[in-house]
This record gives structure tokens, sequence and C-alpha cells, in this order.
């Protein structure tokens, strides 16, 4: 297998585990963030803003080794359609005008995107070939940098995750043990992945960059879709709690993601449905 120089913008919490893992395989990588002091040793930070071209463009200049491959993960940081819009469309643009006039010329860019990008509600299944016409701005936002990410000089693929949970991220596990939980009816169905599936699928995308040509766009979800009062009954239980009001966050559509496409690309989930991926949160929560 070839050895890298991979550059992950937006090197937070699934871009970090994702460049110690493959730091480890002997990639080398360098992470692109506002504050680079938490990053661990085996990336290279790259204290650089998106939103700031001038500088992003001068920072990717002092870079000794040419960019094989861009892994844009960043996150919005909350629910603002400004943040949005500066987080994806307007900071993947300004990052490959940037990669352009420093001299880099990548071979693959992972854009790593949500399945809010799909509106559909009626529980139907779902995949990379479904129609894309999401009502809210996030989804309508992160589909216009999808097609940024597809139709630019470097050979583009869109991963879009759905739901994520994981270490750090309990925000049912929280509600749950409050007695908050979601009824029978109106049924809605949830679709999630583990962290840990996040990483491994980006690491199996980019083990095949140079080998065979990826997919433009491939759904990341585990094998499982479930209805959402059925995932925070089992919650209940294994924590030993009682459901005994309804969730106050808003449900928007219902659908179930089909995964095929990346089953058939060869990938092994770590964590094929939610009782699986939950257990270590659930003894780490409860300790």
């Amino acid at each position: 297998m070839s050895k890298h120089q991979i550059l992950i913008a937006g090197c937070g919490d699934i871009g970090s585990a994702l460049g110690c893992e493959l730091a480890a395989q002997g990639h080398r990588i360098a992470g692109l963030r506002r504050n680079i002091n938490q990053l661990p040793p085996v990336i290279q930070g790259i204290a650089a803003d998106l939103c700031n071209l001038p500088v992003l463009q001068q920072t990717l200049q002092q870079l000794t080794n040419k960019i094989d491959i861009v892994v844009y993960a960043v996150a919005a940081g909350k629910r603002d359609e400004q943040r949005y819009r500066e987080a994806y469309p307007e900071g993947l643009k300004n990052l490959l005008t940037a990669l352009q006039n420093s001299g880099h010329t990548p071979k693959q860019l992972l854009f790593v995107s949500s399945t809010a990008v799909y509106q559909q509600s009626e529980h139907q299944w779902i995949d990379e070939t479904s129609a894309t016409e999401p009502e809210g701005f996030s989804g309508q936002i992160m589909l216009q940098a999808e097609q940024l990410a597809l139709n630019n000089a470097i050979p583009g693929c869109v991963v879009r995750f759905s739901g994520i949970y994981g270490p750090g991220r309990n925000y049912m596990l929280n509600q749950v043990s409050q007695g908050i939980g979601y009824p029978q009816a109106p049924l809605s169905y949830s679709n999630r992945i583990h962290r840990d599936d996040c990483v491994g699928v980006l690491q199996h995308l980019i083990d095949k960059v140079g080998n065979e040509t990826l997919e433009p766009v491939y759904l990341a979800s585990d094998c499982s879709p479930t209805p959402l009062h059925e995932v925070t009954d089992w919650l209940a239980e294994q924590l030993g709690t009682t459901i005994t009001e309804p969730s106050a966050r808003r449900v928007i559509g219902s659908k179930r993601c089909n995964n095929q496409r990346l089953l058939d690309s060869g990938y092994q989930f770590k964590f094929p449905d939610f009782r699986q991926g939950y257990q270590q949160l659930i003894k780490d929560f409860s300790a």
C-alpha cells in the first residue's frame, strides 16, 4: 500500500481519530483547524481559518510535502445558517482555491456530508441514488457543498453519515436516564453510525485511493435502521430506567438508510447495529 500525505481539514473528534489510524499505517498526516493545541502528536498541526483565504493559502504554501489526499471533515459547531455556509460551501471553496494557488494537486477529495440532504418521511428505504430534496437549510447548504466537492479539478467522493453516536456523544443516554424517550406513534425511524465506524469508513476508502476509483457518493449508516421508540425503550431497559415523558426534540423525516454500496466495497462494520455500539457507552455512562 502506497503512503500518502493526507490533509484533514476540520481535524476534530473524527478527524483526529482518523489521523491517528492513518499515521499508524505510515501515512503523513496534517490536521487543519483554528486551534491545534490538542491535536495528537502524530498529526502535524496547521493553524488556519477556512474563512481566511490569504492566510490559508500562505499556510499551505509552507508545507514541504505535496498533499495527495484531502479529507474535509468540518463541523459547523452549531445549527446556524451562516455558520453552515461558512463551514461547508464557503470553507470548501476557499480550501480548493488555496490548494490550487499553492501548487498542491491532490488525487482525491473526501467530503464528509450528512443524511440531512434527504427529506424522505414515509419510512422508505433510501440509497445513494435517492432524491435529495431537503427543505431545511442544513440539508440545502450541505447539498451545495457536495456539488462543489464533486465538480472541481480534484476527483471527489461524498460520504453521507447518518446520526453519529459514540464516546462523548451522550445526548440520548442523558435523555433516557431522565425518563425521556420517544413514543410509538407517530412512527419515526432512526439511522445511526458509531464514531469508530465513521473513522473506519473513511480509512477504508482512503486505502482504495490509487488502486480503484471511488464511487461519487457513499451512504454511511449501520445495518439496522430502527424505530426511535425501540432505541430509547432498549436503552431504558439497559439503564434500569422507565420512560415517563416524550422527547421535546423535533423529529425531521423518517427513512431507512441502505448501506449496500458500502458493504459491496468491502467495508465491515465494527458495530452493525445500535445495540452493539451502545454496549461500552452504557458501561462508561453507568460507571
